[in-house]
């Protein structure tokens, strides 16, 4: 369960620089885990610290919660001598084993909130400091995991964009457009759907600037349908839901949530027919 950071002796080869992003598959944690352990062998000191707190992470997202904090645990004692980057990364790993998307928000404990918000500000103070912004946008994006507040969820949400809009680096700029969908989403929790439309409608744009896969740009077409939706703006969201049913066809890739969607558009036009079989698609998935 605990990885001993292993530093290359021999060969006389220079390792290339850690790429997290690159070696990161979020569907598949157990493959993730195994490139960064294969990446041990030729770490230093300090991407090995990197490298275990990216192997805790893996845990937490299988729910192996206690091997992810006894692996945390057993890295504390290096933090002191460690760079910023690993404190950071830490900090940010230990938080999420205690208030991330796997946990239930709404029942959270108050001391797992506490010991969560404690690391989630920690790191995203020391990643200020050191000019780290994409971790620093992320440990700000984590902070609403720690309420049930949607409010002040709105209000972390908001400052972690306004950091990565104002960042130079790519990392940081790259948030923006789950960050928009984040506020979005808390927008239309919060009843104010103009608001929340006019943002998922940014949060689809910056997708699109950025190339991001067709499943991506769909999920962001869909959130703009469902806004449209809550607006009472019926039949613009019915197009929209529409053309995603025929693309998901197209791929073989149907979506139960587009059918719940287009359920509700047909039952809200009176067509409790078409409404009724939607529902009936949706609960196959």
């Amino acid at each position: 369960m605990i990885v001993a950071a292993t530093v290359a002796a021999a060969a006389g080869t220079a390792a290339a620089p850690l790429d997290l992003r690159a070696m990161w598959d979020f569907a598949r944690p157990d493959v993730s885990e195994q490139r960064f352990r294969d990446r041990l062998a030729t770490a230093t000191p300090d991407e090995a610290l990197i490298l275990q707190t990216q192997i805790a992470r893996t845990y937490g997202l299988r729910k192996r919660l206690d091997d992810s904090r006894a692996l945390l645990q057993s890295l504390r004692p290096q933090l002191d001598g460690a760079s910023a980057e690993a404190r950071v990364r830490w900090q940010l790993e230990w938080g999420r084993t205690w208030a991330s998307a796997v946990h239930d928000r709404e029942t959270l404990p108050e001391a797992d909130r506490e010991t969560a918000r404690t690391a989630f500000r920690a790191a995203t103070d020391q990643a200020r400091a050191a000019g780290l912004d994409a971790l620093a946008v992320d440990a700000l994006h984590m902070l609403p995991f720690t309420t049930a507040d949607r409010a002040q969820d709105l209000v972390w949400n908001q400052e972690a964009l306004a950091l990565a809009l104002a960042s130079s680096q790519p990392d940081a700029r790259r948030w923006e457009a789950s960050l928009r969908n984040n506020i979005g989403i808390t927008l239309n929790d919060l009843g104010r759907h103009a608001e929340a439309l006019t943002m998922l409608q940014q949060a689809l744009a910056a997708l699109q600037q950025q190339a991001a896969p067709a499943g991506r740009q769909r999920i962001g077409h869909w959130m703009v349908a469902n806004t449209l939706r809550r607006l009472g703006r019926i039949d613009e969201a019915l197009a929209i839901q529409q053309r995603l049913e025929a693309e998901n066809a197209a791929d073989g890739t149907p979506d139960a949530y587009v059918f719940e969607e287009l359920a509700l558009l047909h039952r809200a036009r009176g067509d409790t027919a078409q409404a009724d079989a939607y529902d009936a698609r949706a609960k196959m998935r």
